[in-house]
């Protein structure tokens, strides 16, 4: 019995002697030298506040390359066919700046809220814009004849 019990001692060591040297493999940090573009926006959210209906719903999303390497835009989609972006092809150099424009069609009253997703090279890979605002019914419809 003494022997069977130095056995399963000698198992259970070498058990944790086998994981504890498996897991400090695994514990190393390893620094990203990779250089990726980075994003950023001046604003993320553009509020169109109280505008009338059938205005011009056209606005821009300003941002700058902050990382160290080149950002290219392959995407940019809005959330319905109310939302139209329209943004530059061209390669955007570290520290250069780009737009997104934004149209959305003002002729349904009422608030809305809506998203334009980006896709690009980046460091976050998949971007989301925000624009909100309230399409006013006209004055002219509240008039008796």
């Amino acid at each position: 019995m003494n022997l069977s019990l130095n056995k399963t001692r000698k198992i259970y060591l070498a058990l944790f002697v086998f994981t504890l040297i498996s897991t400090l493999g695994f514990s190393q940090k390893t620094v990203s030298t990779e250089k990726v573009g980075k994003f950023s926006f001046v604003t993320e959210t553009i509020d169109y506040g109280k505008i009338e209906q059938n205005a011009d719903g056209v606005r821009v999303f300003t941002f700058t390359n902050v990382g160290d390497a080149p950002i290219v835009i392959s995407n940019a989609k809005g959330s319905c066919g109310c939302t139209v972006p329209t943004y530059s092809k061209n390669v955007i150099q570290p520290g250069e700046t780009g737009e997104i424009n934004v149209k959305y069609a003002t002729n349904r009253i009422g608030a809305f809220t809506k998203t334009v997703t980006l896709t690009s090279n980046a460091s976050e890979p998949s971007k989301v814009l925000r624009i909100k605002g309230e399409v006013l019914k006209p004055e002219n419809d509240n008039k008796v004849n």
